[in-house]
């Protein structure tokens, strides 16, 4: 995994690449109840036409918390962390993630704004997720709320 850094003028982050192990997989199937096994037997996914297991789509999710700094994005914008929430979460699904994947996440800030006179201040953030093979996986897009008095 590669450390996430900020670059202020283009409000991008150098991108982070995180490995899907097969154990880590097979734990979170069960984990949310997943009672298909293309998502924990390998070859049950590998008879269904699948490379290898496959992850359930909020995995994707999971793998991005892998950063080095998960707040080195909202301290960039010199938010107070003790002052800070998650408001809003979406998530777009291109193409499956499957185990032994390279997956990158490229995040970036796309917007920043206040509300109420100042008194909340909004960050909103993509995160394009790529595989091993260039091919765009999911778009995770997140907004935090750093209240201020």
């Amino acid at each position: 995994m590669t450390e996430n850094t900020h670059n202020s003028s283009s409000d991008t982050f150098t991108p982070y690449t995180v490995d899907v192990e097969l154990w880590q997989l097979k734990f979170f199937a069960k984990a949310v109840g997943e009672t298909n096994p293309i998502y924990y037997d390998e070859e049950a996914a590998k008879s269904a036409g699948y490379r290898s297991i496959m992850a359930p789509p909020t995995y994707a999710v999971t793998l991005s918390s892998a950063v080095p700094d998960p707040f080195v994005r909202p301290r960039a914008m010199g938010m107070d962390l003790t002052k800070l929430l998650h408001t809003r979460q979406r998530f777009d699904y291109f193409e499956p993630i499957f185990g032994r994947d390279r997956i990158t996440f490229a995040p970036k800030i796309v917007d920043a704004y206040e509300k109420a006179r100042g008194r909340f201040r909004f960050m909103v953030e993509e995160t394009l997720v790529t595989n091993q093979f260039g091919v765009r996986v999911a778009l995770l897009k997140q907004t935090l709320v750093e209240q201020r008095t």
